[in-house]
């Protein structure tokens, strides 16, 4: 494989007839509901990169041109790495739970991967890994596969799915901001949407 080979963010308009705006991060339950089916069908790949697009946050570019290196090395899979973000050039740290760490050992094993090669090959010649368009294919039967509409959803739910857990549990924008890679923290809070949920939720509480 080519491992000089860099994809473009967004070579062309994959989402040309889609809806597009803010998509909707999963909830805890939706992404345990989504785990349990690929489990279930014994779907190694998807689980792996479902297991760690949930984890790493990355942008769907950056996730599917990881290679087995970047998680892996001297056989252990890493509880930290390090990527550079291909949109912004600079560095971003994400952490690999246990459960992820499994799920690619399997999907490692199963295809037996090599160190240089990427982690998630692509079955299409023309592209050494998967692509984003491919990758936003592998994300709507996901969301399909629990009865959601797909259309609230995209790969960016992925990316914000655990962003937005974190950030409503612990209200620790600044944390958000460093796991996301952003550079500015007006960055993480228009992504998240924070300013308008906190608004709601503050209203909620509030009886006239």
């Amino acid at each position: 494989m080519d491992s000089h080979y860099v994809q473009p963010c967004h070579p062309v308009p994959w989402n040309k007839g889609r809806l597009t705006g803010q998509k909707a991060p999963l909830k805890q339950q939706e992404v345990w509901a989504i785990r349990i089916r690929l489990q279930l069908a014994h779907r190694v790949r998807d689980l792996a990169l479902f297991n760690l697009a949930i984890d790493s946050k990355l942008r769907g570019c950056d996730l599917v041109r990881l290679q087995v290196a970047d998680v892996m090395q001297g056989g252990t899979v890493l509880r930290r790495a390090v990527v550079l973000q291909q949109k912004t050039g600079r560095p971003v740290q994400f952490e690999i739970t246990e459960q992820t760490r499994q799920a690619i050992v399997d999907w490692i094993a199963q295809v037996q991967l090599k160190p240089n090669g990427y982690l998630f090959p692509s079955r299409i010649q023309s592209s050494p890994h998967l692509s984003t368009r491919q990758y936003a294919r592998i994300v709507d039967s996901w969301i399909a596969s629990i009865g959601l509409d797909t259309a609230p959803y995209g790969t960016h739910t992925m990316r914000r799915t655990k962003a937005t857990l974190i950030y409503r549990r612990t209200k620790n924008l600044r944390a958000v901001q460093l796991l996301l890679g952003h550079t500015k923290l007006e960055s993480t809070v228009r992504y998240l949407g924070i300013e308008v949920d906190d608004a709601l939720e503050i209203a909620e509480q509030t009886e006239v």
